[in-house]
């Protein structure tokens, strides 16, 4: 349950034949239509559109003077080795191509086999019926990286030898492998449980080492296996809020000697040690030391030949703080650019490898959301901010020296620049919940040249199209305007009374609601007279600090609270039926859901919840501990933030759902919840799900849908 807003990366996308960057915004996808995908050179974008049979096309376009030309792009690095793969192995799923596209490895009856330019056959790697994970060739393509039976190694394509690297992996040891908890709340699902990176010159490889020996473990019952009579447990190490955690350290192998020499950090103190970063010269490796209460976090920069380290970087905060995960390293070796909340919102921060240059980029009192692009010939940095309405998505650029801040968008609505390789023009998408949009280039100064498309604004048919509103609804306390969205029903009728669902997740950091298209496609709800409604929280994003602060030690409780002022505003409204106000969500919205239809009953009659968390005692310590502490130092908060608690306060109808095998929110929430409802006799709905993990896909998923949908339509309408 990775908190969303740490989950921005760095993104570089790479065209046809130079590298540009496109500044993204949050806009529903739009199939064949047409959208600008790049530029051949700096005075030439290339737009992907459809000819006069409608057959899809690529132009080559001279930004200034609109002409076009047909393109045929050459074919890419990655075409070209795809081509020449034999054919029994093109469509292997999975594939790791080498940075340079000269070689790619496909996993194949449990090994690595490798096949390059020039060969006509693949080549075997390894042999053995233990599986090789997570192979990453190193940056210069001669190695490759990769764990077994979590230890980890490197494979020598040139001379053809595996180098082992470390050999003390156990069922509660790992060498590059990462624990349950780190792969879920720190180093995020997109890792697949590796932790190693390369250095930049391919020589060294930094590992995380983790010993789980201290941390309790959980038991989850295959049934699916082949003799599913008995059954097969499933035990993983997941610490739960105040219990022990992984020990974790960082290692630094030399691949030409194996030799691993560790950062001599206090092995003792409990700590997340995680998200390392190399200098360009390879010759340091800084990293982020988070302590267990997650409100210090020091960057420190470590030598790979002693492991001796110095601090550089130091925030503390009274609330909270998150690992940094958007850092650009500047090759010129003079530092790194990261994102903090050091002033309440996230800005933009210059870093010295020496700890002793701290330069604040950007100053600004709205939210900066990515980094984007940093050009360091112009000593200028593209980057992604919400502008000062919070639903809102622009462009904006700033010099190194802090000045020259530019917005390069305006308007309302959800923006997406795509820069010229070297910076002279932009190409800007954008589109708002009232308009599709259109595509719009100018020149580096912001000056329009010219509007190059403008998407179809689809004539508004009441029986066709549901009507989407962007609304504000002001806290009881006067402190917030929650940004909303209200979508209606096909042919909706004012006069008439219709049910709400609102649609959530909730949690810190959770912005849902942008002012962007919502299409005109009707959703199940709008076909059967059905209103939507999602709203953001105070604790969403949207207000910096100041708004997610009010989570701390007390999730469910504003998130709960401001829900219910929008319920209280929709009230009002003369075609809401008070009596039919439902909520669904799954994950942290089933725990909403099940707040919502307890400790909430006042406000919502009716829930759908799916694999929900009932009581922050029985989430993963490193999410949990970061809002509420532990429940030793907190026990109010957690009590207070418990399905469990309000238990017999249900009155409306509750139908919850979730798989037997769910790792990250286990199953034990709902049965406890369950078991609750029964002592208090409560009547309520339940659906397990055979083998289903943290979601599930396949004919259970629709099975899954079809229950929500028809739950809806009886409890509403008795159908």
């Amino acid at each position: 349950m990775k908190s969303t807003g740490s989950s921005k990366f760095l993104i570089l996308i790479t065209t046809i034949l130079i590298t540009a960057t496109t500044l993204s915004a949050q806009r529903p996808a739009r199939g064949g239509q047409v959208a600008v995908i790049g530029w051949e050179d700096d005075n030439h974008y290339l737009m992907r559109t459809t000819d006069k049979d409608q057959n899809p096309v690529v132009m080559k376009v001279n930004i200034r003077t609109g002409k076009s030309v047909v393109f045929t792009p050459s074919k890419s690095p990655r075409e070209i080795i795809d081509e020449a793969l034999p054919k029994e192995s093109a469509s292997a799923p999975g594939k790791i191509y080498s940075p340079d596209f000269k070689s790619v490895v496909i996993v194949k009856d449990n090994d690595l086999w490798l096949f390059s330019a020039g060969q006509t056959r693949l080549r075997r790697l390894t042999s053995g019926d233990d599986e090789e994970v997570n192979a990453r060739f190193s940056p210069d393509s001669r190695r490759l990286a990769y764990t077994r039976n979590r230890d980890l190694y490197v494979f020598d394509i040139a001379e053809n030898r595996e180098i082992r690297l470390t050999s003390d992996a156990s069922d509660d040891v790992y060498n590059g492998y990462a624990a349950w908890v780190y792969y879920e709340e720190i180093l995020g699902r997109p890792s697949r449980y590796a932790a190693f990176w390369w250095a930049p010159d391919g020589n060294r490889i930094a590992y995380l080492r983790f010993d789980e020996s201290d941390v309790p473990v959980f038991t989850l019952n295959r049934l699916d296996e082949p003799d599913g009579i008995h059954g097969k447990l499933e035990v993983v190490h997941y610490p739960k809020p105040g219990d022990p955690n992984p020990k974790v350290k960082m290692g630094i192998a030399e691949i030409a000697t194996g030799k691993t020499t560790w950062v001599k950090t206090d092995y003792s103190v409990d700590q997340y040690i995680a998200w390392p970063f190399w200098t360009p010269d390879s010759k340091k490796l800084a990293i982020q030391v988070l302590n267990r209460d997650q409100n210090n976090l020091k960057i420190i920069l470590a030598d790979p030949l002693t492991g001796d380290f110095q601090q550089i970087c130091e925030e503390s905060y009274r609330t909270w703080i998150e690992f940094h995960e958007d850092i650009h390293v500047l090759q010129d070796g003079s530092g790194f650019i990261l994102r903090s909340y050091k002033n309440g919102w996230e800005n933009l921060y210059f870093i010295s490898w020496d700890g002793k240059g701290e330069k604040q980029l950007t100053d600004l009192d709205f939210r900066v959301t990515s980094i984007n692009r940093v050009d360091e010939d112009l000593k200028t940095i593209w980057f992604s901010a919400t502008g000062p309405e919070s639903t809102d998505n622009h462009a904006f650029r700033v010099g190194f020296d802090a000045g020259g801040l530019l917005q390069l968008t305006s308007g309302n609505g959800s923006h997406s620049v795509n820069v010229s390789p070297g910076g002279r023009y932009y190409i800007d998408t954008w589109n708002s919940i009232d308009d599709p949009g259109a595509i719009v280039s100018y020149n580096r100064n912001g000056k329009m040249l010219k509007e190059i498309h403008r998407f179809e604004h689809p004539g508004y048919d009441a029986g066709k199209n549901p009507k989407a509103e962007l609304i504000y609804i002001t806290t009881s306390d006067c402190l917030f305007r929650m940004p909303a969205v209200i979508t209606y029903p096909l042919n909706f009728n004012p006069s008439l009374k219709y049910p709400v669902v609102f649609t959530i997740y909730g949690g810190p950091d959770s912005k849902n609601v942008s002012n962007r298209w919502q299409g005109t496609n009707p959703s199940f709800y709008a076909q059967n007279d059905i209103i939507t409604f999602s709203v953001d929280h105070r604790g969403s994003g949207h207000f910096g600090k100041k708004g997610l602060d009010y989570l701390h030690r007390s999730l469910g409780k504003w998130e709960l609270l401001d829900y219910a002022d929008a319920v209280k505003w929709l009230r009002e409204k003369p075609f809401v039926d008070a009596q039919k106000i439902g909520i669904t969500g799954s994950s942290y919205g089933g725990y909403m859901t099940c707040m919502a239809l307890t400790k909430g009953a006042e406000y919502w009659t009716h829930g759908f919840a799916g694999s929900s968390v009932t009581d922050w005692r029985l989430y993963d310590n490193v999410y949990t501990e970061r809002y509420m502490d532990t429940p030793a130092a907190n026990p109010e908060g957690y009590k207070d933030g418990s399905a469990l608690t309000f238990a017999s306060g249900l009155k409306g109808k509750l139908y919850m759902t979730h798989g037997d095998m769910d790792d990250n929110v286990h199953m034990q929430n709902t049965i406890y919840l369950i078991s609750r409802l029964q002592d208090a006799g409560k009547r309520f709905s339940f659906m397990l799900y055979p083998n289903g993990r943290h979601g599930w896909g396949g004919a259970k998923a629709l099975h899954s849908r079809n229950e929500a949908n028809q739950f809806w339509l009886e409890n509403f309408f008795g159908k």
